[in-house]
C-alpha cells in the first residue's frame, strides 16, 4: 500500500466517531484495570508488612461472641460464617417487615394528601414533610428512646390478656410447637396456588364471556379455609405458650427486642413518606378524565380509585418504588447504632476480633449487591408484567 493511501486510511479512521469511540473505551478500561490493581497490589503489600493474615479462611473459625436475635440456633461456638448468616438473615427479616409495612402506610398517607377533607390532607402534608427532613439516624435514636423508656417488666403494660409491653420489649403468647404446623403451612400455600388458579380463569372467563366470577372471596375462602380444615380435623390444637414474669424479666412466649421495634417503626415511617409522595404523584399522573368518565359509570370513590386509578398509576410508581425498596434496605446497615444484631454490626465484631477489615467489608458490599440486584431484577420484572403493550 503506498504512502499516500496508509495517510487517507489513517486520515478516515481518526475522522470516524465509531473508531474514536472504540479507542476511548479501551483506553478508559484499561485505566480502570491499571487502578484496580495498583489499589489491590497496595492493599496486599501493606497487610503483608503488619503481619495481618489475607483470605476467607477466618470464616471457618470460631467466633467466640454471642447474638442477641437470631432467627435459627445459633451459638458462641459457631463458625464466623454462621454468625454472618444469622446477620444476614435479620437484615432480611427487617427489610421485608418495612417494605410491607411502609407500603401500606404510604399508600394511605399518599391517599390523604389528595383528600378532599381538610384536617386529613393537612395532616398527612405535615407528616410526610417532617419526616422526610429530619436524618433517619436521629429518627433510630428518637423511637429507641421511646421503647426504651417503657415502664421495667414488673410494671409492664398490659393492654392485652398475655401480652406484655416493657422496656425489654413486646412480649406476646406463641402457639406451642405441634407437627400439624407444618401442613398447615403446606395447606396454605396450595390455597394460594389454587386461588391464583382460580384468579386467572376467572379472569379468562369474564374476557371470554362478559360474566364476572366473585373470584377475590372464593380465593380468600381457599387460601384460609384448606389450613382452617386441618386445623379442625387435627382436634385444633390451641396450646400456647403465654409470657409470665419470673424474677426481674419474663419468660416464655415470642419476644419482639427493643431494638428491633425501633428498628422497624424508624424505617417503616420514614421510607412510608417517601412512597407516600410516589403515591401522590402517580395518582396525579392519571388524567382526571379517568375518574370522571368512572364516576359517570356509576362506580363509587372508592371504586374508582382502587379499579380504576391505582391501577393506572402503578405504572409510574413502580420504578421509583423499587429505589425505596433499595434504600430502605441499605439503610437498615444504621441498625448498629442501637444495637440490632444485623449483618453489619455482626460483621462488625468479626473485622474487631480477626483484624480482616478488608474481607469483611468485602463480604458486607457483596451480600447487599446481591441483595439490590435481586431486588431490582424482580422489581423490574414486575415494571414489564404491568406495563402497557404496544404495538
Amino acid at each position: 500500500m503506498s504512502a499516500a493511501r496508509q495517510g487517507v486510511v489513517k486520515r478516515s479512521l481518526l475522522n470516524s466517531a465509531r473508531f474514536r469511540g472504540i479507542i476511548y473505551q479501551v483506553l478508559v478500561v484499561g485505566l480502570v484495570v491499571a487502578l484496580g490493581w495498583y489499589l489491590v497490589h497496595n492493599t496486599l503489600i501493606n497487610l503483608a508488612a503488619r503481619g495481618i493474615a489475607t483470605g476467607l479462611d477466618f470464616l471457618g473459625r470460631e467466633a467466640g461472641f454471642d447474638i442477641g436475635e437470631s432467627s435459627i440456633p445459633y451459638s458462641s461456638a459457631d463458625s464466623y460464617f454462621h454468625a454472618l448468616v444469622v446477620g444476614l438473615l435479620n437484615t432480611l427479616e427487617i427489610a421485608i417487615l418495612g417494605m410491607v409495612l411502609a407500603t401500606v402506610l404510604g399508600l394511605v398517607i399518599g391517599i390523604s394528601r389528595l383528600s378532599g377533607n381538610w384536617i386529613v390532607a393537612r395532616l398527612a402534608t405535615l407528616y410526610v414533610e417532617g419526616v422526610r427532613n429530619v436524618p433517619l439516624l436521629l429518627q433510630l435514636f428518637v423511637w429507641y428512646g421511646l421503647v426504651t423508656a417503657l415502664p421495667g417488666p414488673r410494671q409492664a403494660l398490659n393492654p392485652l390478656p398475655g401480652i406484655f409491653l416493657s422496656n425489654r420489649g413486646l412480649k406476646m403468647p406463641l402457639p406451642e410447637s405441634h407437627p400439624i404446623h407444618v401442613w398447615l403451612l403446606l395447606a396454605l400455600a396450595v390455597g394460594l396456588v389454587l386461588a391464583w388458579l382460580l384468579k386467572r380463569w376467572a379472569v379468562a372467563r369474564h374476557a371470554r364471556t362478559g360474566r364476572p366470577f366473585p373470584w377475590l372471596w372464593a380465593g380468600t375462602g381457599l387460601t384460609l379455609g384448606l389450613p382452617f380444615l386441618l386445623f379442625l380435623a387435627a382436634g385444633a390444637p390451641l396450646a400456647m405458650d403465654v409470657p409470665t414474669l419470673r424474677g426481674f424479666n419474663f419468660s416464655g412466649g415470642a419476644t419482639l427486642s427493643p431494638e428491633f421495634a425501633a428498628l422497624l417503626a424508624g424505617l417503616t415511617v420514614y421510607t412510608a413518606a417517601f412512597i407516600a409522595e410516589i403515591v401522590r404523584s402517580g395518582i396525579l399522573a392519571v388524567p382526571s378524565g379517568q375518574t370522571e368518565a368512572a364516576l359517570s359509570l356509576g362506580l363509587s370513590r372508592g371504586k374508582t380509585l382502587r379499579l380504576i386509578i391505582l391501577p393506572q398509576a402503578l405504572r409510574v410508581m413502580v420504578p421509583s418504588l423499587t429505589s425505596q425498596y433499595l434504600n430502605l434496605t441499605k439503610n437498615s446497615s444504621l441498625a448498629v447504632a442501637i444495637g440490632y444484631p444485623d449483618l453489619v454490626s455482626v460483621a462488625n465484631t468479626a473485622i474487631n476480633q480477626t483484624g480482616q477489615a478488608v474481607e469483611g467489608v468485602g463480604v458486607v458490599m457483596t451480600v447487599f449487591l446481591v441483595i439490590s440486584l435481586a431486588l431490582s431484577l424482580l422489581m423490574n420484572w414486575y415494571n414489564a408484567k404491568v406495563a402497557l403493550v404496544t404495538r
